[in-house]
């Protein structure tokens, strides 16, 4: 593992979406300052050993079947799951603050308690989780980088598919929404090749939401703009 570190110690990795926007309501800097630590699914520690350092997640989640949400946005569909399957321990990673600080709110609200946050990029989580932990993970609406010389940016690229099938169970499903076409394109192309079995056997496979599916913002906003939502899935093999 690089030595270079970000200041906050993790290993310094290229980032290039927003880590944060228009300044906080006092609420919302409240929530960060008085829940996320305590949201945090564990001490994520690293040192310039190549051996990764597992996290921990037994004392928070015990013998729970773990979730993943990669780029919760705004947490509308992070909440819903949790509050659906209180059974369930779920994780989501989200290094855009803003957005940190409305699932903070929403949490409070509704009380969930299954649930925990990385303030931060998913690729220092993938370093430290143990192989095979998650059995289900959500990509809802990633970053798009529409311009081609920006694509090697989005997530469905070798960098962030091959830890993510170590830190998925075998059979784990992997779910990818997505309103930009060439996203699908891209997704259908790289995923696989990455250790994961496309599912789709009819249209509406990829035309029809899942039953337990919430809408977010983000695809709010592209039903408005006229764009068509695509719901992919997959097996871990």
């Amino acid at each position: 593992m690089t030595s270079k570190k970000h200041p906050s110690g993790a290993p310094w990795r290229n980032f290039y979406g927003r880590f944060k926007g228009k300044g906080l309501r006092d609420a919302q800097e409240a929530y960060l300052n008085e829940d996320l630590t305590a949201l945090s699914p564990g001490p994520v520690t690293w040192d310039d050993n190549p051996d990764r350092i597992p996290l921990d997640l037994k004392e928070r989640f015990g013998a729970r079947e773990m979730w993943l949400e990669i780029g919760f946005g705004g947490g509308e569909h992070f909440v819903h799951m949790a509050e659906r399957y209180p059974e369930v321990g779920i994780i989501g990673c989200e290094p855009y603050i803003n957005g940190v600080a409305m699932l903070l709110g929403k949490i409070r609200k509704v009380g969930v308690e299954n649930v925990a946050i990385h303030a931060g990029d998913a690729r220092d989580l993938f370093d430290v989780i143990p192989d095979g932990t998650f059995t289900k993970v959500f990509l809802n609406y990633p970053d798009p980088w529409p311009k081609k010389r920006h694509h090697r940016r989005r997530f469905v690229t070798p960098e962030h598919l091959e830890p993510l099938h170590r830190v998925m169970a075998a059979g784990a499903e992997l779910r990818v929404a997505t309103d930009i076409k060439d996203y699908v394109r891209q997704t259908l192309d790289q995923v696989p090749k990455h250790g994961f079995e496309w599912l789709a056997e009819r249209p509406a496979d990829w035309r029809e939401p899942w039953a337990d599916w919430h809408s977010t913002r983000y695809e709010q906003k592209a039903l408005r703009e006229g764009r068509t939502p695509h719901y992919l899935t997959f097996r871990r093999t």
